[in-house]
């Protein structure tokens, strides 16, 4: 089942004296935080007045939160966007809703996806099963992924099982 709030961040510091938040953005990019009027903390909807770039993180100024003190009482907080409020491009999927799939080489079931590693030049999806791989998340090896059905279909190459003796 589709999660309606998605993980998008961490508060991990205050900013300034008027209440910003510091935001470790897990997502693609610190730009994909600045895209939304409104976030969610501990389930609290919170009204985004400015959001800005800094460095790779972002800083959030959230209505309601004024003082150092009160951004303070957020530090660690998740920061949790609604899946409504995103578009997502053609071919990509939120994370969240990729964990857990089914993984097939053909019809054959290798596994299951457990996490996805956000590197520099591609994802990596990691695939436990029997065995373990790790598939890089490029069209060349990600034939199909059908969220309906619960499934990705791959081609697996010498070399992505990492427990192979």
């Amino acid at each position: 089942m589709k999660q309606q709030y998605l993980e998008a961040g961490q508060i991990v510091s205050t900013h300034g004296i008027r209440g910003d938040v510091k935001v470790l953005p897990w997502a693609d990019g610190p730009e994909f935080l600045t895209l939304f009027d409104r976030v969610y903390l501990k389930g609290r909807e919170y009204a985004v007045e400015a959001a800005r770039i800094q460095k790779t993180c972002v800083l959030l100024k959230l209505r309601g939160v004024d003082t150092v003190e009160a951004a303070q009482a957020l530090r660690n907080t998740v920061v949790s966007v609604n899946r409504d409020d995103v578009e997502l491009e053609e071919g990509a999927y939120f994370i969240a809703d990729l964990i857990g799939l089914r993984v097939l080489e053909g019809d054959r079931e290798i596994g299951t996806l457990r996490e996805v590693m956000t590197m520099p030049g591609n994802d990596v999806y990691v695939v436990k099963g029997a065995h373990e791989y790790m598939i890089p998340a490029v069209k060349e090896f990600l034939l199909e992924t059908n969220l309906e059905e619960g499934f990705v279909r791959v081609r697996l190459i010498e070399g992505m099982q990492t427990d192979a003796d």
